[in-house]
């Protein structure tokens, strides 16, 4: 009977999902983030390609004004897109290389349609493509540079061949290809360690190292088509040039030690005479080949890619990380931001305003001193920062407090933000209960005690992780790293620590004196505000526990866990699986909206939203591309926070929960 209930509901979960609008999702930003590489069509250069570091690739058909998402490469989003390479004989063709954050797996895709469709190379299937170009002299060949050796296509990708031998210790771990614009047999590749040269297509190779320093990870290497016997590469160690076609390179000065991380370099196509150095303390230019550099950036830019429109090198496009991309239209002199469609941010947390629905924020993590909280007061179509005061910290939990004040969870403790104020305050003052011996200044006898036991509260700091942060007029609760803290006075101090045992909690619900909260693999109940606590016992077979959650009344509690939903309408003692609606496993969030009385969840690979008005009938409210971390619901409009491409939204009346109105969750 399990096995039939659970096929039952697997087919209405089928059935949900073809019968779910396909809305279209809106990108609401923040705009930028991390920008990885930059490729422009050489037949229409106002056609730009954007790669990004967890699979997702851009096109701006506005010479980079404007971006909008034209595919996602790979299954999952661990891929890092550092090669974009498009067909100079036939623009229809694009490359891309792909390398994998999480393992040594990565892959070459191409597409024959300008980026409509795309499919992956299978001869090159696997390998972790770190850099990739097209011979000049005959796009048929394509070069890849791997972890584990240089890759060479005669056609087109079709086939490819290894041409690096096997048993040599030194030729891996690739960074850099650049083929020589006279002969596709010519091809030079940079390693962690240092770089190489073959003249033979492979056969043999030379270590062209000369002139550098050992050890040197190259990241870049140039040729100069006019001149194909100057040759630049960036290293970790600085910037070389060589006159001799890489048998003697000598350093270029003028940069900077602190600023040598030049992950790449840049001709101008017109004024060979000037070079690009994109480098992680900004972006550097030479006027001379090299003689003398300036810093034409601010310096707390870190730049992956740089490209010059070859009609007008006045006109430079950088991708940075964190600041996306940023523009010149003056050879550099001067930037400006240029990501209006483009989001690549790593989104926590989007909290609607209590009393002005137009007004949300949103908090990130790895973003540093570009922003940590943003605020926008036009439902997300322009974002402001809003984190002086944070320190660049990451904010993982974010809550608006019953008087408006904003309660941020960072890495380092808990911070707070006063309605109409600009400057957030720590709140992070903790009081532990201590018996402390001392001398008994009242002994009158000798038979009174030399010394009494005296209760003191000792005074600390929290610095703790904060996973979430829940507040109610009485009381406020914060699940983190080092345990389960409490606050009776609105977050001017706390009390807490471990309970029963555990030291980590990662989610926390409140309803009146009731508190549940989870650690990874435990579950805890307190019937009077957090005073005492009681073990709950988990599901059969469930080990992992994501996010807690009260329904409707005080004994509706809400688990998501990797086995699904779990339901307890008693406190805890006994539980039902969600089998009917949802996914069977991995349901990763799961809370429920009281502004509009529903319950929502999150599964299928974090995919998918689903909802319910009585615990019990669920439904696919909405299906997206991206993995979410959390949703809210706001003036009618879904909003889905996601875990690289910002927050997106479905608009008015596109599913279910939006077409029954609603404010923030």
């Amino acid at each position: 009977m399990l096995l039939r209930a659970r096929l039952v509901s697997v087919i209405l979960v089928l059935l949900a999902a073809q019968s779910a609008v396909a809305a279209p999702w809106i990108s609401l930003g923040p705009e930028g983030g991390d920008a990885r590489s930059l490729a422009y069509d050489p037949s229409s250069p106002d056609r730009i390609y954007l790669g990004t570091s967890s699979g997702e690739l851009f096109l701006s058909t506005d010479n980079g004004a404007t971006w909008s998402r034209l595919a996602h490469l790979g299954d999952g989003f661990d891929y890092v897109l550092d090669s974009i390479s498009v067909d100079p004989r036939d623009p229809n063709v694009i490359y891309v290389g792909a390398w994998s954050v999480e393992n040594a797996a990565g892959d070459v895709f191409r597409s024959s349609d300008r980026g409509q469709t795309w499919h992956a190379l299978p001869a090159i299937h696997g390998k972790s493509v770190r850099a990739l170009a097209i011979a000049p002299s005959d796009s048929n060949v394509i070069v890849a540079g791997a972890l584990d050796g240089v890759y060479r296509s005669p056609d087109a990708g079709q086939t490819w061949t290894k041409i690096t031998p096997a048993d040599n210790a030194e030729l891996k771990n690739f960074e850099s290809i650049a083929v020589d614009p006279r002969s596709s047999q010519v091809i030079y590749a940079g390693t962690w360690h240092l770089p190489w040269k073959t003249d033979d297509g492979g056969k043999t190779w030379s270590n062209i190292k000369t002139g550098i320093i050992d050890d040197s990870d190259v990241f870049s290497i140039i040729i100069d088509d006019q001149k194909p016997d100057t040759v630049f590469a960036s290293a970790c160690s600085g910037i070389y040039k060589s006159d001799t076609a890489g048998k003697l390179f000598r350093k270029v000065q003028g940069i900077p030690f602190s600023a040598r991380r030049t992950r790449k370099l840049q001709q101008d196509p017109v004024d060979r005479s000037v070079v690009y150095a994109g480098t992680t303390e900004g972006l550097w230019r030479t006027k001379d080949s090299g003689t003398t550099w300036a810093r034409i950036s601010p310096a707390n830019v870190i730049v992956n890619d740089v490209m010059v429109d070859p009609r007008n090198p006045s006109h430079v496009l950088v991708a940075t990380d964190r600041s996306g991309v940023i523009i010149s239209h003056d050879g550099g002199n001067s930037f400006r931001s240029s990501n209006r469609g483009f989001s690549h941010r790593q989104v926590t947390a989007i909290v609607a305003d209590r009393t002005h629905p137009e007004r949300l924020y949103t908090a990130l993590i790895n973003n540093r001193e570009f922003g940590s909280v943003y605020r926008s007061e036009d439902g997300g179509a322009h974002w402001q920062q809003l984190d002086k005061g944070l320190a660049g910290r990451d904010v993982f939990s974010l809550e608006q407090g019953d008087d408006g004040r904003l309660i941020a969870g960072t890495n380092q403790g808990i911070f707070a933000l006063q309605a109409n104020d600009s400057i957030w305050k720590p709140s992070n003052l903790v009081l532990t209960e201590k018996y402390i011996t001392v001398p008994n200044r009242k002994r009158r006898k000798k038979s009174d005690p030399k010394t009494i036991v005296r209760r003191e509260w000792q005074k600390s700091q929290l610095s703790a992780r904060i996973f979430q942060v829940r507040t109610a007029p009485e009381h406020w609760f914060a699940a983190t790293s080092q345990g389960l803290y409490r606050s009776l006075d609105a977050g001017k101090s706390w009390t807490g620590g471990s309970v029963m045992g555990r030291s980590e909690f990662i989610s926390v619900a409140m309803d009146n004196e009731y508190v549940l909260a989870s650690s990874p693999d435990a579950l805890f109940l307190s019937h009077n505000g957090g005073d005492t606590w009681e073990q709950l016992t988990l599901p059969p077979f469930v080990s992992r526990l994501y996010r807690v959650e009260f329904g409707p009344g005080n004994s509706n509690l809400w688990i998501s866990t990797h086995m699904g939903t779990f339901h307890s309408k008693n406190g805890g003692k006994t539980w039902e699986h969600v089998m009917a609606g949802q996914p069977l496993t991995n349901v990763s969030y799961v809370s429920y909206d009281r502004q509009t009385s529903r319950l929502l969840a999150v599964g299928d690979g974090r995919r998918r939203i689903y909802e319910s008005r009585d615990g019990e009938a669920w439904t696919l409210a909405a299906d997206s591309h991206w993995p979410i971390r959390n949703v809210v619901v706001n003036g009618g409009r879904l909003y889905v926070v996601t875990d690289f491409s910002g927050i997106v939204a479905q608009p008015l009346g596109s599913q279910s929960i939006a077409a029954a109105g609603g404010g923030g969750n």
